[in-house]
């Protein structure tokens, strides 16, 4: 659900790429450009609080860009795709030309109308034919045209302090793998060190992406797969807030922040405050850039899953976008862009070599696991192309390298999925924040709710 940032930034596109976007670009109306004949846009191009490093790679990009594309100008501005002021933006049009969105919000933005139909220059880039066929599903509309460029995919992951662990006598290179084994380690972290053993977010869409995520886990699901029926009140999502309920209350093991999201507990996490929680697998991208934290105390695994065959692990990704108020030549621009900066250096080896160089001599992480946009052999491709310049502790996320490709991948619910994110906040809050929460009507009530959203479509 939420943006998570792959700080990967293409450093190289291909001819042929570039021939076939200019071609689509040279047959739009003169009139889209300025007096000097070039084209502007905007571009996302750092999160607020992001290191001065950060900011000055993505000029640097920006700058590679332009002197290979003389008739474009690139003007990277500061963003962050947040679901309590994307609309806002939206309305008052101060969204850049281009910018990501989640794969759950695609669709609806495709039927308003408020993103551009770029189909023919996708389809127009070499590796088109190429693509994961579940992830360009996730950049169309219901009316089959492709809405923007898919580049991040990820699959949340169980992040955990090291530091924590050994201070609590656990063993930080065998992370738990059940959730009992969670609840457990959680309780001896918090009983040993003072810190929360496990903290789940909670708020502004965060909370109802994270019980979804739970529930993928424990084998329940938020929606059938068309998104015509509510399935919220399940056995999984119930065992889940009931796990919940058990540590906040019984264990005492989550401490006293319930209203964590994703730039708080990033926030809380690298200052050693928190000793597991549930995130995108790319998060310590954002962990090192904007938190600074200490590569050392950080491990990720594989998230635990029930004894269950349809237990998986839930994963998203975003969608580089362009607004639907851009002219076709802005339109074009804005593809080679996102194919330059995001796509080129999951496919092409030199574009992806320059990219692990320019980001190595920026000090910004390289190799974080990520799952595939294209087929586990180009990625797995990739990685050996990247290899002598990844800067990320690999050894310490093993656990999750080793089993994502034999995990169950499941995408989040189909529709209305911020809408119902935002009523399962309310559920997660209260029983995080009331000992006495009846978890059966508070599910009763979030599935009513839900399907009055669904049947609404």
């Amino acid at each position: 659900m939420r943006i998570h940032r792959v700080r990967g930034l293409a450093a190289l596109a291909t001819v042929a790429s570039l021939a076939s976007l200019s071609t689509l670009a040279a047959c739009s109306s003169s009139d889209d450009k300025s007096a000097d004949g070039k084209v502007t846009i905007t571009v996302e191009g750092w999160r607020p609080g992001d290191e001065q490093a950060t900011i000055d790679t993505v000029k640097k990009q920006a700058q590679l860009f332009m002197d290979d594309h003389p008739d474009i100008i690139v003007k990277p501005v500061e963003w962050q795709w947040t679901a309590e002021t994307f609309a806002t933006q939206l309305a008052g049009n101060t969204l850049p030309t281009t910018f990501r969105v989640p794969f759950t919000d695609t669709k609806g933005l495709a039927e308003r109308q408020q993103i551009a139909d770029v189909t023919d220059l996708v389809n127009a880039l070499p590796y088109a034919a190429d693509f994961n066929p579940s992830v360009l599903d996730a950049v169309k509309g219901t009316d089959g045209k492709i809405y923007g460029l898919p580049s991040d995919v990820y699959g949340v992951g169980l992040h955990y302090n090291r530091d924590l662990f050994e201070q609590a006598g656990l063993d930080p290179d065998s992370p738990p793998t059940t959730w009992d084994e969670v609840r457990a380690d959680a309780k001896q972290i918090a009983d040993q060190t003072g810190q929360a053993g496990y903290v789940q977010m909670s708020v502004n869409n965060t909370g109802g992406w994270m019980l979804t995520t739970l529930t993928y886990a424990l084998g329940g699901r938020m929606e059938s797969v068309d998104g015509t029926e509510a399935t919220i009140d399940n056995p999984g999502t119930a065992q889940g807030l009931q796990m919940l309920h058990d540590m906040r209350w019984t264990d005492d093991s989550m401490g006293k922040n319930t209203g964590y999201e994703w730039t708080p507990i990033n926030e809380a996490f690298a200052a050693g405050k928190i000793g597991m929680y549930m995130s995108g697998s790319d998060v310590y991208n954002a962990l090192t850039t904007t938190n600074q934290i200490d590569p050392a105390q950080y491990g990720l695994a594989a998230l635990p899953l029930a004894d269950n065959a349809e237990a998986g692990i839930l994963g998203g990704g975003s969608v580089n976008a362009v607004s639907a108020k851009a002219t076709p030549e802005e339109q074009a621009a804005a593809v080679q862009w996102a194919d330059f900066y995001r796509v080129q250096k999951l496919y092409n080896e030199d574009a992806a070599v320059l990219d692990a160089k320019t980001l190595v001599a920026a000090d910004q992480p390289v190799g974080t696991p990520t799952l595939p946009v294209f087929d586990e052999a180009t990625y797995q491709k990739t990685q050996q192309w990247i290899a002598p310049y990844v800067n990320v502790p690999l050894d310490q996320m093993s656990s999750f390298v080793d089993r994502i490709f034999s995990q169950q991948l499941i995408p989040e619910p189909a529709s209305h999925t911020q809408e119902v994110y935002g009523l399962l906040d309310s559920v997660v809050q209260k029983v995080l924040t009331d000992e006495n929460a009846d978890i059966a009507s508070l599910l009763s009530d979030a599935d009513s709710q839900a399907q009055q959203l669904l049947d609404a479509s």
